[in-house]
C-alpha cells in the first residue's frame, strides 16, 4: 500500500508543480518490469502503467507515461526485445499516459487512440477536479490513426482487440484485450486497490466506470491478467472488488442526492466509511473522491 500511495502522490504532484504536467523528479524514477507471459510485460514507473507486447512483428506499446522517463522506458523495452517499437496506443488523453508521445512520434512510432483522445490533445484542456490547465500537445504527440468504436491488431502471434468505453474515466477510454495471451489492459477505468479518479471535465462518469468493469468481468476468466491504469497487476477477483466498491459508492451517493443533500452535507456524513479504510489510502482521500463522484452523477 505504501508503494501505491507513493505512485499516486507522484501523480498529484505532477499536476500541481508544473504547467506541462511533469514533476521535477520524474526523470529520477526507475522503471519496474513485470513479466506476465513470454510476450506480454507490464512496466511501472511514474504515471500510468505501460503494457508491452514483444515478438517477431516488433513492439506494441500501451501508454508511455512522462517524456523525461522516455529513455528509461526505451531501455527497459530494449532488454526485452531488439525489435523496434511499431505501434503505441493511448488508453486516454491524460498526460501521465501520453507524456512520452512526442518522443515516440519523432522516432516514427505509429500512435493510435480513440477519436476523442486526438480531439482533446489537439487543444488546450482543463481538469476541474485539480483546477489544472493542460496545454495543447505538439503535432508529433498526436495520434495519427484514430477510431470510433474498435480496432484490431494482428501482431506477435496474437489478436489484439481494442474497444472504446464511453464516458467512463473520460470520453475517450480504450481497453486492450490480448486474446491469445489472456491479458487485458484497462487504462484508468481500473485503479487496483484505490479510489479512482474520474474526470468529469472530460465527461467521465461513475456509471460508465461501473459498466466498463462489468464488461471486463464478462470477458475475463480466473486466469486473465488485468493491467490497471494505476496500482499493481490485477485479476478478475481484484476487478470484482473494484466493481463492487463502485456500485456501493454510486448507490450511497444516489440516495443522498435524492434526499436533497448538498455535497458539503454528504462529505460530513461519511457514507463510505467502511470502504474508506480499504480504498481511501491513495492520492484521492475519501472527501476528494466523494466530490469527484458527486460531480459525475445526475442531480435530478
Amino acid at each position: 500500500m505504501a508503494r501505491l500511495k507513493q505512485l499516486f502522490q507522484g501523480f498529484i504532484l505532477s499536476l500541481i508543480l508544473s504547467n506541462t504536467g511533469f514533476a521535477d523528479d520524474t526523470a529520477t524514477k526507475n522503471i519496474e518490469t513485470i513479466k506476465l507471459t513470454d510476450q506480454i510485460y507490464m512496466l511501472m514507473g511514474q504515471g500510468g502503467n505501460i503494457g508491452v507486447s514483444i515478438g517477431d512483428d516488433g513492439v506494441f506499446l500501451i501508454d508511455d507515461q512522462y517524456a523525461p522517463l522516455n529513455p528509461k522506458i526505451k531501455a527497459a523495452i530494449a532488454k526485452l526485445s531488439d525489435k523496434p517499437i511499431r505501434f503505441m496506443i493511448n488508453t486516454h488523453w491524460h498526460f501521465d499516459h501520453t507524456g512520452g508521445n512526442e518522443n515516440l512520434g519523432h522516432d516514427g512510432v505509429i500512435i493510435v487512440a480513440h477519436n476523442n483522445v486526438r480531439e482533446r490533445m489537439s487543444k488546450a484542456g482543463f481538469i476541474a477536479a485539480f483546477n489544472k490547465k493542460i496545454p495543447a500537445s505538439p503535432k508529433a504527440a498526436l495520434p495519427i490513426i484514430t477510431f470510433n468504436d474498435e480496432i484490431t491488431f494482428h501482431l506477435n502471434n496474437d489478436v489484439i482487440k481494442v474497444a472504446h468505453q464511453s464516458h467512463a474515466h473520460t470520453d475517450g477510454d480504450s481497453i486492450i484485450f490480448f486474446q491469445k495471451s489472456n491479458v487485458i489492459h484497462m487504462g484508468d477505468t481500473f485503479f487496483n486497490g484505490l479510489y479512482p479518479f474520474i474526470d468529469a471535465s472530460s465527461e467521465g462518469k461513475i456509471n460508465g466506470m461501473i459498466r466498463t468493469a462489468k464488461h471486463i468481468l464478462n470477458l475475463a476468466d480466473d486466469h486473465t491478467q488485468i493491467i490497471p491504469g494505476h496500482g499493481p497487476l490485477g485479476n478478475k477477483h481484484a476487478l470484482q472488488q473494484f466493481h463492487g466498491m463502485l456500485v456501493s459508492v454510486r448507490d450511497n451517493m444516489k440516495i443522498l442526492i435524492a434526499q436533497g443533500k448538498s455535497i458539503e452535507e454528504i462529505v460530513k456524513l461519511k457514507p463510505n466509511a467502511k470502504l474508506d479504510k480499504v480504498w481511501g489510502n491513495g492520492f484521492l482521500n475519501p472527501e476528494a473522491f466523494l466530490k469527484i463522484v458527486h460531480a459525475t452523477m445526475p442531480k435530478q
